[in-house]
């Protein structure tokens, strides 16, 4: 809608128009109901012919001009004023005039990371939700909350355009918000009562090294091989990119959630009957993530198909049907007919048992097919051998406790590739002629895991916006790679840093949460890499030890989480004075029969919750074994002590995967996991 300052900009323009680019055209990022960074030199930019001239006029009175380069980039910088609005900004060339409406002026701030970050208001339902999300999302209105949600992409090299839009916070809009964005942005608006600004640019499961430019990656010499193979790759890449458009495409992210993977047409109802001819189709040993398989980092929908023989006696008996899980959606067919599915997003981990009614046992051969459709991370048949099975419901005594007669479904099955979905995008090839058999192979198959891929995809499209920090919520990917990751994530904060043209650009993050990792993980190395991060400057760590669920690696608290990464901005970047750490920066210093340990940020002194009886803290001594500790807190410090360790060289607190928070200040805010010692590496 063009407001009355809208139009006089439009004429003023208009009197200086000589002549329409149809090259002219602006960045991804500046749409309708943006926000700019207030009191502020902003830059905008965009494409026209080379050599072309560029007017923009905002409505609050500033303006600029400048030519279009060789390539035909053009970049203008206005200066913004303090927080307000609605404005409009024009940008002309020649008498092509593009008009932004309903610009505000305020703060605005990068969110990025993996899951926790890109879980939405309304979760993943039924095993990963937000807590108390129905009631949040109800109540999200506020015209002065606005997101751009960067729509995942992956590149070899960096791109200079994106999918997404500004849009204003509502109960439409906000169920897809980043839930820990979300958060941080209200509490944020609350607090200043001004606009809050969030572009939110994440992808789950995905390490730090795919956020890095190729140019910061560069001196790590663990890169170079990767780095080498993207340069060499972006020809059979772009042919990939051009094959795919031959076929029909739909933008999944426009899809309602709960409904996005249901009823998709994709040419493909013919493999499920029992008479589709599947002798050229490819051959893969089940279970596997089919990562691991001649299929690859493969994102779309596949089907699978066999021909399972069964005891003459199950002829005409109920059966059960058992694939163990499924990453992440199927739809399983027996003899033509559906006997059951997981269709909704979250259930990558429910193993899958499905009755088989009597009626549909007509022949001593069964035939099966499975249409799996993986949206994220890994994807396939997966699980154990002795999963994948099929059986008589009812013995031959006629007990219903069932039989112990079983028979194997691992091993060879048949698949086809009916859709590949790339970004957000789905293309759909069919089942019809095996079409993706043709696909161009990729001498490089770029995935969101690959280093650079997603600074190229998602984060170069928007550089340079005038961003007053990052929060980022990452690390789950690298556990196990903890000293590397230190490395990388400075490497990270730096390059950030470097390409949005703000040196000290405050940048904040959250501490991974406890979780049952594989044994060895050792992801408390990984919050240890987190917590020595903070010697960066201008950086804030939210520590989540006490929020967390050692079940799922998706914690449901995802409030305390966004609020407490805006405590570190409201205290740091606007003076706000809010308590914004738990302890901090433990100091050891040893004596005789106990260790001392100091810390800041302890505020009005520590607290010490004990879970189950226990304290969370271990003493060593020179065995190097710990051994459960004794605390006394002393206002902002600790004595450690250890009855059967009368000389203590070292003490380690929460330092286990599954460690929860104890010790805490008064301001109710928890301490890092850290220990005294160097002995782990």
């Amino acid at each position: 809608m063009k407001t009355t300052r809208t139009l006089i900009i439009l004429c003023l323009l208009a009197n200086t128009a000589l002549a329409s680019d149809r090259n002219f055209r602006l960045g991804s990022i500046f749409t309708d109901s943006m926000i700019v960074l207030q009191k502020s030199q902003v830059p905008f930019w965009g494409w026209g012919t080379p050599g072309s001239q560029v007017t923009l006029r905002a409505s609050w009175g500033a303006k600029g001009q400048t030519a279009a380069d060789s390539t035909g980039k053009w970049m203008v910088t206005l200066r913004t004023p303090p927080a307000g609005g609605p404005f409009a900004v024009a940008a002309a060339c020649g008498d092509t005039i593009i008009t932004l409406a309903d610009v505000m002026s305020g703060e605005v701030w990068l969110a990025s990371g993996q899951s926790n970050m890109e879980m939405p208001l309304e979760g993943w339902p039924p095993r990963d939700t937000v807590a108390n999300f129905a009631e949040v999302i109800r109540t999200s209105a506020n015209p002065l909350v606005r997101f751009f949600t960067v729509k995942r992409a992956t590149s070899g090299i960096p791109e200079e355009s994106c999918s997404g839009k500004w849009v204003t916070s509502s109960p439409v809009n906000a169920t897809q918000f980043s839930a820990t964005a979300y958060f941080f942005a209200r509490k944020m608006q609350q607090s200043l009562k001004i606009p809050v600004g969030i572009i939110h640019a994440s992808w789950g499961g995905t390490p730090v090294e795919a956020w890095i430019s190729a140019g910061a990656l560069s001196p790590m010499a663990e890169f170079d091989s990767t780095l080498k193979k993207l340069e060499a790759g972006r020809e059979s890449n772009a042919q990939l990119n051009s094959w795919l458009q031959r076929f029909p495409s739909m933008d999944m992210s426009t899809r309602e959630q709960k409904t996005r993977w249901t009823e998709l047409s994709l040419e493909d109802d013919s493999c499920a009957k029992p008479s589709y001819n599947d002798s050229l189709w490819r051959k893969m040993n089940l279970p596997v993530l089919w990562e691991q398989t001649d299929l690859g980092n493969f994102d779309g929908v596949v089907w699978f198909r066999r021909d399972v023989p069964i005891p003459a006696s199950w002829v005409k008996k109920q059966l059960v049907l058992e694939l163990g899980p499924i990453d992440d959606i199927d739809i399983t067919y027996l003899n033509g007919v559906r006997i059951g599915g997981y269709e909704g997003e979250g259930f990558w981990s429910t193993v899958r048992v499905y009755t088989v009614p009597d009626t549909l046992v007509t022949d001593s051969v069964l035939h099966v097919a499975v249409r799996v459709v993986d949206y994220q991370g890994g994807g396939g048949i997966y699980g154990k051998k002795e999963m994948m099975s099929v059986y008589s419901a009812i013995n031959v005594a006629g007990s219903e406790t069932g039989s112990t007669e079983r028979v194997s479904l691992a091993g060879e099955w048949r698949y086809l590739p009916v859709a590949e979905l790339r970004g957000n995008v789905l293309y759909r090839c069919g089942a019809a002629g095996q079409p993706f058999f043709t696909r161009p192979h990729l001498a490089v198959d770029i995935n969101p895991s690959m280093a650079t891929t997603l600074y190229n995809g998602m984060i170069s499209p928007v550089v340079p916006y005038a961003i007053r920090g990052a929060i980022w919520y990452q690390g789950e990917s690298n556990v196990g790679r903890a000293r590397q990751y230190q490395r990388l994530f400075t490497l990270l904060i730096e390059d950030w840093r470097a390409k949005f043209h703000s040196p000290a650009m405050s940048f904040y993050y959250v501490q991974i949460a406890p979780y049952t990792y594989d044994p060895g993980s050792n992801s408390q190395l990984l919050r240890e890499a987190q917590m020595k991060t903070l010697r960066v400057q201008n950086t804030g760590m939210a520590v989540t030890l006490d929020i967390g669920n050692t079940a799922t690696i998706h914690p449901a608290d995802k409030l305390d989480v966004g609020e407490r990464l805006a405590r570190w901005a409201l205290a740091k970047d606007y003076r706000r004075k809010v308590a914004y750490s738990g302890p901090s920066d433990p100091k050891a210093v040893r004596h005789k029969g106990y260790i001392e340990i100091s810390f800041k940020n302890a505020g009005r002194g520590l607290v010490i919750k004990e879970i189950d009886g226990k304290n969370g803290f271990s003493i060593a001594g020179a065995d190097s074994v710990f051994r459960d500790a004794r605390v006394e807190t002393r206002g902002n410090r600790l004595r450690v002590s250890g009855p059967d360790v009368p000389k203590p060289l070292a003490v380690r607190y929460a330092f286990t995967d599954t460690s929860m928070a104890t010790l805490f200040n008064r301001d109710g805010l928890p301490a890092s996991s850290f220990r005294t010692d160097d002995w782990m590496k």
